[in-house]
């Protein structure tokens, strides 16, 4: 339990006031033991949750791109950190209906880890293959997506010190600093904290790879500043409200702002083409979200058709979701701009 887990912890560190642990280390132990005791999703609300379109258009979206590829066949449709299964359950009903034959070439395959998480994705999807990571995935074109996927992976954050630099730990009074050989190569001022984010890199070098030996793309959706920039962003939510990222172990959903610049550059750096992120809002206006919202509000009493309507302007209007978060798209190597992306 996470509560076990977390007296544990504390119990630990209470014998020895030098006991430390990496923020990342801290930081996906925290996660893990959150996403096997919790239900994410009373905490916090996600786009597929939002709105049906948001699962449509990325299905679509899909579809397109799969087209764009020269159709290849077999072909495998992933998402890496498919919550409880919506957006994927959404995608495919557009894809069934829009493009069958899409949908007959490709095979289902969800990364997920946790137990709980997986359970409620076979409610809603069913004919699918679960997976821990891409490795097993079969190594075949494929369409992958990741929605709020990168922001949940661990982080290290160091900290300007005099002319080098400090690593954060966790201790139990809080943060601690340790002088580290690190080196972030960015100019900043005393004070200012570099994150990194090393397993997203490695990730999109992982995905990178990939669509140099088979054709495909790979869609991220999430929240972040499009250019690198210092600054402490961790943060977490708990029964819905801010809380301590600090605090009791698996009490709490821990996050950050995504890097794009860093996950793209890694991409790059391993051979895929990559087309630098764009805000949500304009990326789903390009896919026809309102088009799409419209027709579904259109018949629907007044009450539940300005619910539809309000549902498509949170995820784009540049005042709620769709400035911050942005989309970022890797595909094979030459490969031109996928639907969305046409022009920046």
């Amino acid at each position: 339990m996470a509560g076990a887990e977390s007296q544990s912890l504390n119990k630990d560190l209470s014998h020895d006031r030098t006991m430390k642990e990496r923020l990342d280390h801290f930081m996906a132990r925290a996660n893990a033991a959150y996403y096997a005791t919790h239900d994410p999703f009373a905490d916090f609300t996600t786009a597929p949750e939002i709105s049906q379109v948001f699962g449509e258009l990325l299905g679509l979206w899909a579809a397109v791109t799969w087209k764009s590829f020269g159709s290849p066949t077999p072909v495998s449709i992933v998402e890496m950190g498919p919550g409880r299964g919506t957006l994927m359950a959404d995608a495919l009903r557009a894809i069934r209906r829009a493009a069958p034959e899409f949908r007959a070439a490709a095979s289902i395959h969800l990364i997920e880890t946790s137990a709980r998480l997986r359970a409620a994705q076979r409610e809603r999807i069913g004919d699918a293959v679960w997976h821990d990571c891409l490795d097993t995935v079969p190594d075949q074109p494929m369409i992958l997506i990741g929605n709020e996927f990168l922001d949940a992976l661990p982080i290290r954050q160091l900290v300007r010190r005099g002319p080098g630099w400090a690593e954060r730990f966790v201790a139990p009074s809080g943060f601690i600093e340790e002088p580290t050989e690190d080196d972030p190569a960015i100019e900043m001022e005393e004070g200012d904290i570099a994150e990194s984010r090393e397993s997203a890199e490695t990730i999109a070098a992982a995905i990178a790879i990939r669509l140099t030996r088979r054709e495909g793309a790979a869609v991220f959706l999430d929240y972040g500043p499009e250019f690198s920039a210092p600054g402490d962003s961790l943060q977490a939510i708990a029964n819905g409200k801010p809380a301590d990222p600090l605090g009791p172990v698996g009490a709490a959903d821990l996050t950050a702002h995504v890097d794009f610049a860093r996950f793209g550059a890694a991409a790059k750096r391993a051979g895929a083409t990559v087309y630098d992120p764009i805000p949500q809002g304009l990326f789903l206006a390009r896919l026809g979200l309102f088009q799409r919202t419209n027709q579904l509000a259109r018949g629907l009493p007044p009450r539940e058709a300005a619910a539809v309507m309000d549902g498509a302007r949170r995820l784009a209007e540049p005042d709620r979701m769709g400035r911050l978060f942005k989309a970022i798209v890797l595909v094979s190597p030459g490969r031109p701009p996928p639907a969305g992306f046409e022009s920046r």
